[in-house]
């Protein structure tokens, strides 16, 4: 498992880390019971995505990979394997320097997955990378976690993690928000309400109050509704039955609770 104990980091005089101290299970994140120094072939440990740019930019994708390899006795078909496995054929023997963010952030996976490790630690892993990349790196995380490995990914995108993590350890100046499975968190903070818009807002309150729901107007046609949370989606979906058009989700989360939009006519 990972363990960090009064963990502090300074940035002069910014504190970006104050004191943290947290336990990650194993099924989650781990480093084996061990500090990365004191394995004696890390790279078949723990792969990490940490600095993508960490490379020489005269050197090719393979000759980096290749490299690293020889460290640690891995064949030469285990650096091709991984190659196919990134997208990198096709740039397997060009110059890292001429590489664009998003193939950058490929050979770095690529180089996390090398030693074929049981533990992977990615940071922000799909920064620069397109929408087929971003797609790619969610099923290649869960992949690799249905597998039986632990995968411990950093992300500022919430949405990111709301569609790729199980768990979530969320935090901020340089302290621990919010930590749990993913939706625990998620309604941690939604606190149980939608966010509902419908060009008939005032009438949609009167249903929904009827039914026992709270509901306050931030602004014009939109609701802020909190109550029994099994029985929002019902009223709801009686109300776009009953003439309404609504939309409605959960406010100032990483993703929507209910997303139900009809085409109706007023009666």
């Amino acid at each position: 498992m990972i363990e960090a104990h009064e963990l502090t980091k300074r940035y002069g005089d910014t504190t970006a880390v104050h004191s943290l101290s947290f336990t990650i299970a194993p099924g989650t994140v781990t480093v084996n019971g061990k500090p990365y120094r004191q394995h004696r072939s890390p790279l078949r440990e723990v792969g990490g995505l940490l600095e993508a740019s960490a490379v020489h930019p005269g050197r090719s994708a393979r000759s980096h990979l290749r490299t690293m390899a020889a460290t640690h006795n891995i064949k030469a078909s285990r650096v091709s394997e991984v190659i196919e496995m990134t997208g990198l054929a096709g740039v397997a023997t060009k110059r890292v320097g001429g590489f664009s963010l998003g193939m950058g952030q490929r050979l770095g996976i690529a180089a996390a997955l090398l030693g074929d490790p049981r533990t992977l630690i990615l940071d922000e892993p799909v920064n620069g990378l397109d929408p087929e990349g971003v797609q790619w790196v969610r099923q290649l995380v869960r992949a690799l976690a249905a597998e039986g490995r632990t995968v411990f990914l950093s992300s500022h995108l919430m949405s990111e993690m709301s569609q790729t993590a199980d768990h979530l350890l969320v935090t901020g100046r340089g302290r621990i928000i919010a930590a749990g499975p993913v939706q625990q968190v998620i309604d941690s903070v939604a606190g149980g309400a939608v966010r509902v818009r419908s060009p008939r807002a005032g009438e949609l309150a009167a249903a929904l109050a009827a039914d026992g729901a709270t509901v306050t107007p931030p602004e014009t046609g939109m609701l802020d509704v909190s109550g029994t949370a099994a029985a929002l989606p019902d009223s709801l979906t009686q109300c776009s039955h009953t003439g309404w058009d609504a939309t409605a989700s959960t406010p100032g989360s990483a993703s929507s609770a209910i997303s139900t939009s009809r085409s109706t006519h007023d009666s």
